[in-house]
């Protein structure tokens, strides 16, 4: 008998048929033996409404009244799963994060979890009920309800799994597995049966929706075994069959990697992205702490930044931000930045978008960079920005290119191939 988290996403319970065929797979592993834990995600599009309501009240929502709201969806999800559990014949019972006492910061819309409180729980899957816990959500150290910001639910499943010392935790979502990159863009993209935590977490971070980045964290940090699936399979498919399906975060490299050649595991990508141009600032030391602090003060991420080479003195700044970040941010840069450090101005571009390479095969072979360079020089796709890391090379260019670059870069590094 194993201990097994399972997380379903928004559209794994977009309809009351889905949350149906949640219960069935549910019921299977089960019957299989195994303890089961249920993360759930709210319905699909229903967390978007939600907040569609709250900005019809506020144009900028006070982030503790809109996780109020927010985190409202989980909760008819949770309730549906239990009540179609229970439909079938199962033992079943939900619990808001709160309920739980999934205990986060108090950085509403963005909490991070300190830790859980996993005694409940251990006694009603002793009793043999199934638990389902709302994703997405905890409580801070005042009993407020706070949310882990989009794709939160992840980051809830996975860590429960860590609290309970999980024997796995399955991520059920509408697609079968990590692709090589994005099937819609590219239909030759392979599922791969395993990646490496270092690789997900790169991929995870430059743009792969399929899980999100601080879920990895928390199951590399807390080695926890984790599985992406699809829940669009058949509910009854074997389990046999299903617990070697999708594809397994590992955390060694796959031995059967040809480890004479270069790999690449995937093309990574984000549309969402804003580029920020701190023009003729002093090039002298702290100026980079002066224009990033109060951006990060705000809680605003930054992801790739570029220092020019000083002439005369002065130099620019660039780096780049989520796209829905980017009017906030600028205008932490021009109210309180630009008039201390004496800039020439602050310009922002919405229409950027970044592409990235992720392989472990980066450390042992050269010409990955020029390889990648000269693919898109071919296409004429012009480079604004470039990050690497030991595994991954990412590059800014005009969201425009976006769909080209992608697609030449999978085929230049050979990810169609079997």
């Amino acid at each position: 008998m194993a201990l097994i988290v399972q997380k379903y996403g928004g559209t794994s319970v977009g309809s009351v048929e889905r949350i149906k065929n949640v219960a069935q797979r549910v019921a299977k592993w089960k019957a299989a033996g195994h303890d089961v834990v249920v993360v759930v995600s709210a319905m699909s599009g229903e967390t978007n409404r939600l907040i569609g309501l709250a900005k019809d009240i506020q144009a900028q929502p006070d982030p503790r009244e809109l996780d109020q709201i927010a985190a409202t969806g989980e909760q008819v999800t949770i309730g549906l799963t239990a009540m179609a559990l229970q439909a079938i014949g199962v033992p079943a019972v939900s619990y808001t994060g709160g309920q739980v006492r999934i205990l986060t910061d108090s950085a509403y819309t963005k909490a991070r979890i300190i830790s859980i409180d996993e005694d409940k729980i251990r006694a009603d899957l002793n009793a043999g009920r199934v638990v389902i816990v709302a994703g997405f959500q905890g409580v801070d150290e005042h009993g407020t309800l706070t949310t882990l910001g989009r794709g939160g639910s992840d980051t809830t499943g996975v860590a429960l799994a860590a609290a309970l010392k999980a024997d796995e935790c399955q991520i059920y979502t509408d697609v079968d597995g990590v692709y090589t990159t994005d099937p819609r863009i590219v239909p030759s993209a392979r599922r791969l049966k395993t990646i490496t935590f270092e690789e997900m977490l790169e991929m995870a971070s430059l743009g792969s929706k399929v899980l999100q980045i601080r879920s990895v964290e928390f199951a590399g940090k807390y080695k926890v075994r984790l599985r992406v699936l699809s829940s669009l399979t058949d509910p009854l498919l074997p389990v046999a069959q299903e617990s070697v399906s999708g594809t397994l975060i590992t955390f060694e490299e796959d031995p059967n990697m040809a480890m004479e050649q270069a790999v690449i595991s995937g093309v990574a990508f984000a549309r969402d992205e804003a580029k920020i141009t701190v023009h003729d600032v002093p090039d002298r030391p702290g100026i980079a702490y002066a224009i990033l602090g109060p951006i990060a003060d705000a809680n605003i991420d930054v992801d790739v930044i570029v220092q020019n080479v000083g002439h005369d003195g002065m130099t620019d700044l660039s780096f780049t931000v989520a796209r829905g970040d980017l009017s906030k941010a600028l205008k932490i840069l021009k109210d309180q930045v630009q008039p201390h450090i004496k800039c020439r101005e602050v310009t922002g571009d919405d229409h950027i978008a970044k592409v990235s390479l992720v392989g472990l095969g980066m450390r042992s072979h050269v010409g990955i960079a020029s390889q990648m360079f000269r693919t898109l020089a071919e296409e004429g796709i012009n480079i604004q920005m470039i990050t690497t890391s030991e595994i991954k090379i990412s590059v800014v260019m005009d969201e425009k290119y976006l769909e080209l670059a992608v697609r030449v870069l999978h085929k230049a590094f050979g990810l169609d191939q079997a």
